[in-house]
């Protein structure tokens, strides 16, 4: 019989009730005793909803972060956070956000933790601290309570945990450690964690790997030969899971470690499956990743089962079945949706959907397929309808996306003598300073937005209402000093749904809402046709803004590559020529911006590096169709007409001349976090243009101090000329409060002025 489990489950909730509860405890509205209640409740409910499973996933769940949950279980929390409290869940936020609270005092406040993208999703991770004063000692009462919950509840439970040398690899020493040093002591930990776990009555343990689908040196290779050469010994079952990617040279080394069980993402790795059968000893289970833990679409279930039933027939028994990876990177439940077109919505499968279709899958293998013989003709029915649907094929788009040609990315002439036209437009002074587009979304501003999609407001009154907002922003901008405005972006719910709605082939969910960090959640597009744009998407409410000041006034987009790597893409066609088709859809925006005498326009890439292959040697060939489609979008301008781009929240130290043939006049940048650390990659490379690294932390609720922004840019400008620097927050403020944003913009402005007299 095949067995079936799960690798983990999305922990929002089909509401966000965890969101909300979130936040309603980090601004004392609700005690810790209720957000644990609602936190347990929603536990229970993952659970019933994997109720049909043989094992279901226990640690999966998490109050911010599953690599920050893993940090303090083993007894690794940063020194600035020991003993502010006997409160171990206030001192964890404190490390995943700065806070634990709104009322806290200056003294229980830290810097957070430093966060950066999981593997090549858009999940954020906190990054485990390493020195030579770290220490490891067994903190898992959290996990032992969630294990008991669910043996009490009938579920059969299975521990999930991150592995101890991709945890390792996940981290960041903080001086000259060698992370592979601290390996011993650590295995330490898993082992007493083990034993723990066996004296619970647990079996089988899930040990993420996720590292064993990258490019490893060969002592980290030798790293897992070390660790679970210690661990074989282990008291329970280890299912060693990796998913993302390809096995390629770890294939050999993954199936001979000394585990029970091996787990392979056989969406990203199926061409693997039959070498990992054959190198796999006899006594081993294989787990097939074969339902999409990554996107939205329905799993053709026919197809499957032709492939999978010559392996059951091969390995019995020793066949396990689940979806590629987590959950976690899908919406919770589909029947929530009641307004999706029909026909797509058919097309689709989100969490619950997909424990579905995996059920679907393990009794036609184990009961024969004429038990299920209904739900795969449904299946059928589907697949073929979306392969044919007219919703889907647009010859128009089709035809100019083959008129591409090698000039169409490029500028008139070289960065030098744009820099000279646009300095004598728009005379900016040393170290300017703007931020990276939105303002405070305020409770009003959302609900002006719910009650014009739901009719309950006017277009006109709605528009007024959005341009209050807008005069509002610019007002405090020109108040507090900045050199190049922007609108605050009232009207955006998300900065690529806000696009999304306004071109063609892209569908949106109404609770299709994803995990990014924290109670921070996405709901992100699905790109079901061909892409193209109708009409001008934010020219309006741009020129509103650029009316009410003699400031220069940025015009904000979401780029193609970020459009595309943050919604849910079509699967039928290369993502190259879906992004190709998404940058001439910019592009028209860009120009009609320019025409609408809009000169300053930036064109945020925060996910370029979120895309790349998770092996080197797969690099270039992404890189030069993302780098191709990003610069169709941006470079049609005259020069006077500066081009700005974003990144937030990644190591793009390794791609540098990547980001360089951009060719973006100035590009802003995440820094605060990593105390400029990112930096260091121009102590090497000579960065052509212009940069604003970020000295805001905005997804803390801190102020930064003057002292401590000015200390950033002297960093910054001892790697990069002082007149090619610019002064920002991290990213966009959407999430922040008004009363947290104005004193840290107002400490901004001192800093750059401090700067100028320097």
């Amino acid at each position: 019989m095949v067995t079936t489990h799960n690798l983990g489950f999305p922990r929002i909730g089909k509401q966000r009730e965890l969101k909300f509860a979130l936040e309603k405890y980090w601004s004392n509205a609700i005690s810790q005793e209720e957000l644990l209640h609602i936190a347990a409740t929603l536990r229970q409910q993952h659970w019933n909803n994997q109720s049909q499973l043989d094992l279901a996933p226990v640690g999966d769940f998490s109050f911010y972060d599953q690599v920050l949950d893993m940090s303090f279980l083993l007894g690794n929390v940063p020194k600035r956070a020991e003993n502010l409290s006997d409160n171990t869940l206030d001192n964890y936020f404190r490390v995943a956000r700065g806070r634990a609270a709104a009322n806290e005092s200056d003294c229980t406040c830290i810097q957070a933790g430093e966060m950066t993208k999981w593997f090549d999703t858009n999940y954020h991770y906190i990054v485990p601290e390493f020195s030579h004063d770290t220490h490891f000692a067994l903190q898992a009462q959290h996990l032992l309570a969630q294990i008991t919950e669910a043996q009490t509840q009938g579920v059969k439970a299975k521990p999930v945990v991150i592995g101890p040398v991709t945890y390792l690899w996940l981290g960041k020493s903080k001086d000259d450690t060698n992370k592979l040093d601290l390996l011993e002591s650590l295995v330490k930990v898993y082992v007493q964690l083990f034993d723990e776990l066996a004296n619970l009555g647990v079996e089988w343990v899930q040990i993420d790997e996720p590292i064993l689908v990258t490019e490893l040196t060969p002592d980290w290779q030798a790293a897992f030969k070390q660790t679970y050469a210690t661990l074989a010994h282990s008291p329970v079952k280890l299912l060693l899971a990796s998913y993302f990617g390809t096995l390629q040279d770890n294939l050999s080394l993954a199936c001979n470690l000394p585990v029970d069980g091996l787990h392979i993402d056989a969406i990203n790795a199926k061409e693997e499956v039959q070498t990992v059968i054959n190198t796999l000893p006899k006594d081993k289970i294989l787990s097939l990743g074969i339902i999409n833990g990554r996107n939205i679409w329905k799993t053709d279930l026919s197809a499957t089962l032709l492939w999978l039933t010559p392996i059951f027939q091969q390995l019995g028994d020793r066949l396990w079945l689940a979806p590629s990876c987590s959950l976690l990177h899908v919406p919770v439940d589909l029947n929530s949706e009641q307004a999706l077109d029909t026909d797509i919505k058919s097309w689709l499968a989100f969490a619950v959907q997909k424990l579905a279709e995996l059920n679907i899958l393990a009794q036609a293998l184990n009961q024969g397929q004429a038990s299920v013989t209904k739900e795969i003709a449904k299946n059928i029915d589907a697949i073929n309808a979306r392969k044919h649907s007219p919703l889907v094929h647009n010859a128009e788009v089709k035809a100019r996306v083959t008129q591409v040609h090698d000039t169409l990315g490029n500028r008139n002439t070289d960065y030098e003598s744009r820099a000279k036209l646009q300095s004598k437009k728009f005379n900016l002074p040393l170290y300017p300073t703007t931020t990276i587009g939105s303002f405070p979304q305020t409770l009003e501003i959302r609900q002006a937005r719910r009650d014009y999609k739901s009719g309950k407001l006017s277009e006109e009154k709605y528009t007024r209402a959005m341009q209050a907002e807008i005069q509002h922003c610019v007002q405090v901008q020109e108040e507090l000093g900045l050199d190049v405005l922007v609108h605050g972006e009232p009207e955006r719910n998300d900065m690529v749904e806000y696009f999304g709605q306004q071109l063609n082939g892209y569908t949106f969910s109404q609770f299709g809402w994803v995990q990014s960090y924290g109670s921070r959640c996405v709901k992100p597009p699905i790109i079901f046709g061909d892409v193209s744009r109708s009409n001008p998407m934010t020219v309006n409410w741009t020129t509103y803004a650029q009316s009410l000041t003699d400031k220069p006034m940025k015009g904000m987009l979401t780029g193609p590559v970020t459009m595309l790597n943050w919604s849910f893409v079509r699967d039928d066609q290369p993502r190259s020529a879906t992004c190709l088709q998404l940058s001439f859809a910019i592009r028209d925006e860009v120009l009609d911006l320019e025409k609408a005498n809009i000169n300053i326009i930036q064109i945020d890439e925060a996910a370029l590096r979120e895309g790349l292959p998770l092996r080197k040697s797969q690099w270039q060939a992404y890189l030069d169709w993302a780098i191709e489609c990003y610069r169709i979008s941006a470079n049609g301008v005259n020069d006077e007409t500066q081009i700005h781009t974003h990144m937030c929240y990644s190591e793009f130290n390794d791609i540098i001349a990547a980001i360089a043939q951009m060719d973006a006049d100035v590009i802003t940048i995440e820094t605060s976090r990593s105390d400029m650390e990112l930096l260091d990659v121009f102590d090497e490379f000579d960065y052509p243009n212009e940069i604003g690294p970020g000295v805001y932390d905005i997804h803390s609720p801190n102020i930064p101090t003057v002292d401590a922004m000015v200390e950033l840019m002297q960093k910054a400008a001892q790697r990069i000329p002082a007149k090619r620097l610019w002064v920002n927050p991290d990213c966009g403020l959407k999430t922040r409060h008004w009363n947290e944003v104005q004193p840290a913009l107002t400490n901004m402005i001192l800093a750059s002025k401090q700067l100028r007299a320097q």
